[in-house]
Formats: structure tokens, C-alpha cells, sequence
């Protein structure tokens, strides 16, 4: 198996590499940043907004080496763009940011829709709910919850990296999100399938008002991105209602394949294998073996 993967490393070209390499390494980079990244900073307004950057960035890095090939893809799709790249008055590190989290971050907001959304219209599914909004402790190093790394944690980051007016807009935009996602976690602690609890009657009404609240936030964080950057790529989730997933324009049905695949290639060796992970997404080993679709042409729906 070592020999097959080995040559299978050395004759593939590294085209493939930007958008799965991408997806995965900025997705898993995230999921292990420290949760109280943003949190210990001292200073006045600027150094504070340079101290929260080069924390988060350096917290990236170390806790994921492969960090540096999502940067390394995001330049070399900056380059392919050509005449569809972002606003040129933007400063370098928002272009690099927008590049870098674009498609793990309209990945996530089709979770928030296709997903969350559906696990919250019954009670019998706030177990996984409650997973959500877990922080982990490995090795007395804090873990963010999956809220937080896919979330909240990609609107700080490409928010330092705008001018100081867009940078607002958007922290206003986090804020409403972090207030939604936290009347979701509320209306839903403790409540698993297998815990006999009483449930108050209005615990999905809140829950749902929660989620609404936080589709809110993203959609104002989108819109401000889309405004900087001039591209309106990123796609904004529609309230609910019949014909929500059809005025949303992305494929529920794409989405679940996605999903699928990456829990498919995770089994295969998931995290903690990060290092070989990151060398077999350079060859296109990872997108042949484990049929992940290119992430552009599921980005671009």
C-alpha cells in the first residue's frame, strides 16, 4: 500500500491541490486554534487589533503545520483568477484572507441551513446539537467548540484583515451570530436522547429563534464581504420557509455527498495523522481515493 501511495505521489500533478488542500487544512487549522485566542489581548485599539491577528495566525500555525499550504493555494488561485479577483484597493492580507476562507466558510454556512437547521426541529437530535457547542480540553490545551472554529473564528480572522470600517461592520455581524448561536445552546443544554428530562414546550420555538438570529449575523457578515470585495460570491441563507432551499441556490443533495466523503477520508486516518494528510492532498491522492469533489466547481453552484 506504502509503494502504490508513494507512486501514486510522485506522478500526480499538484493541480487538484488548492481547493481540497484548502478546504481541509484552513477547516482542521480552525477546529484546533485555541479557544481563548481572541480573548488575551492587551493594549490600545491598534495593538490590539495587531496582537488578535498575529495571535490567531501563529496559534493556526502551530497547532497545524500545514497551515502554510492553504496560503501557498490561495496564492496560486489568486494568480489563476486573473481579472475575477477582488477589489484591488482591498489591502494584500484581506485578499489572502478572502482567497484562503472563502470556501470553508460557504461550506459552513450550508451546514448552518442543510444541517443544524433541520437538527433543531426535533429534540431527539439536541444531543448532536449539544456536540456543537462543546469545547475540548487535549493535553490541557483548549479546543473551541465547532461553532466557534467554523464560525466565529473565520469572521475575526478575515475581519483583521480589513480596513478598520469594513473590520466593524463585520464584528457587528459576529456579534449577532455569537448571540444567536448562544440562545441555540441555551434552548438545547442538557437535552440527549438518552437522558429523560423534561422539555419545556417552546424549547424548539427558541432554539429555532436562536438559529434565526445567527442566520441573521451571517448573512450581514456575507454581505459586508461581498461589498468589500466586489465579487458578491458568497451566497446569503434565506429565511425559512418552502422555498427556502431553492432561493438559497446551493445543492442540499451536493452538500450531503461532501460530507460523506470527507467523513470517509477522515476514517482513514482523521487529525492526528494531519502531517501524511497534508502530503497526500499536495499529490491528489486524497481526491482520487476518496472521490471528494473539486471544492471550486462545489464553491461555484
Amino acid at each position: 500500500m506504502a509503494i502504490a501511495m508513494t507512486t501514486k505521489m510522485t506522478t500526480t500533478t499538484t493541480t487538484t491541490m488548492p481547493f481540497v488542500a484548502l478546504f481541509f487544512v484552513a477547516s482542521l487549522a480552525l477546529h484546533h486554534a485555541p479557544v481563548n485566542a481572541a480573548f488575551d489581548v492587551v493594549g490600545g485599539p491598534s495593538s490590539r487589533r495587531d496582537v488578535l491577528k498575529q495571535t490567531l495566525t501563529t496559534s493556526l500555525s502551530f497547532v497545524f503545520p500545514l497551515m502554510p499550504l492553504a496560503q501557498e493555494a490561495a496564492n496560486a488561485e489568486a494568480g489563476r483568477l486573473g481579472g475575477n479577483m477582488p477589489d484591488p484597493d482591498l489591502p494584500p492580507d484581506a485578499v489572502r484572507s478572502y482567497l484562503q476562507y472563502r470556501i470553508p466558510l460557504q461550506t459552513s454556512a450550508d451546514f448552518y441551513v442543510f444541517e443544524l437547521q433541520e437538527l433543531l426541529k426535533d429534540t431527539s437530535d439536541y444531543g448532536e446539537v449539544n456536540v456543537l457547542f462543546e469545547s475540548k480540553n487535549n493535553r490541557g490545551q483548549g479546543r473551541p467548540s465547532r461553532i466557534e472554529s467554523e464560525f466565529s473564528n473565520v469572521f475575526r480572522i478575515i475581519g483583521l484583515s480589513m480596513p478598520p470600517d469594513i473590520a466593524d461592520e463585520m464584528r457587528d455581524a459576529q456579534f449577532k451570530f455569537e448571540r444567536g448561536a448562544q440562545m441555540v445552546s441555551q434552548a438545547t443544554a442538557g437535552i440527549r436522547r438518552d437522558l429523560p428530562v423534561e422539555i419545556a414546550p417552546d424549547t424548539v420555538e427558541k432554539a429555532l429563534a436562536g438559529w434565526d438570529l445567527g442566520r441573521k449575523g451571517i448573512n450581514e457578515f456575507l454581505t459586508a464581504l461581498n461589498s468589500a470585495t466586489g465579487l458578491s460570491e458568497m451566497k446569503t441563507i434565506p429565511a425559512p420557509g418552502p422555498n427556502q432551499f431553492a432561493e438559497y441556490g446551493r445543492s442540499r443533495k451536493r452538500y450531503v455527498d461532501l460530507k460523506k466523503k470527507i467523513k470517509l477520508c477522515q476514517n482513514r486516518g482523521g487529525p492526528n495523522l494531519s502531517q501524511a494528510w497534508g502530503q497526500l492532498m499536495v499529490s491528489g491522492y486524497l481526491q482520487d481515493s476518496c472521490g471528494i469533489p473539486d471544492m471550486e466547481s462545489y464553491f461555484y453552484q
